[in-house]
């Protein structure tokens, strides 16, 4: 499990294409403090196993699976990603509940400078953008940012120079795919809803019972 709370900016040192699969190579330095094969690492949102290490870099085998779920397969040497180690057990948690298990993607049609704030509007899939609410929580590629606005099929939120220096925003430009993950509490709380609709038995979870109680 993440935050969304980046540590670094990598680099791409190497990508190995197969048929249906990746290897990449990145190359980093703050996470390299105490990582260990098999430690997990999220890539621009993706979490990723590390396969082998040594002087500040690192592998990883990409599956076709995250290839066609993700921005990853647009990789290539020199690209800029995104890293953070998984949350350790004393940790803080300073955004929120982020898998590394990429929904999808969008694409940025916007970018807008407001004073110290630079506005990110972005287009998704229906798929995606019903989970998405106002002042709501979204990683993209792995951040963890507060939505401002939703419209039928775009969302928008504004980061602050900090959010700007420290992560791969500062390189996207209009037209850049990025990668997606809802807040896992709403794909939850979904499927509750529509899996009893499905059943025949009655049960007690129904939308009264959710409002009731807080959800």
């Amino acid at each position: 499990m993440f935050t969304g709370i980046i540590e670094e900016i990598g680099i791409i040192k190497n990508v190995k294409k197969n048929n249906k699969s990746s290897i990449i190579t990145i190359q980093g330095k703050k996470i390299f403090e105490d990582i260990n094969i098999g430690d997990s690492i999220s890539v621009n949102g993706v979490c990723l196993t590390v396969t082998t290490f040594s002087n500040e870099i690192f592998t990883a085998d990409v599956m076709n699976e995250t290839l066609s779920r993700s921005s990853l397969d647009s990789l290539q040497n020199g690209s800029y990603v995104n890293l953070e180690r998984a949350m350790s057990a004393s940790g803080r948690f300073g955004g929120h509940i982020v898998s590394g298990h990429i929904d999808g993607t969008g694409k940025i049609i916007k970018i807008k400078r407001d004073d110290n704030a630079i506005w990110y509007t972005v287009t998704v899939e229906n798929n995606l953008i019903k989970y998405i609410v106002e002042k709501g929580s979204i990683a993209i590629d792995g951040i963890s940012l507060t939505v401002v606005n939703v419209n039928e099929n775009s969302f928008s939120v504004s980061i602050i120079p900090h959010t700007s220096q420290e992560t791969i925003l500062s390189h996207r430009l209009v037209g850049d795919i990025v990668n997606i993950e809802n807040d896992i509490i709403g794909k939850y709380v979904e499927k509750l809803i529509t899996f009893e609709k499905n059943k025949k038995d009655e049960s007690n979870i129904t939308m009264d019972f959710l409002i009731n109680n807080g959800f």
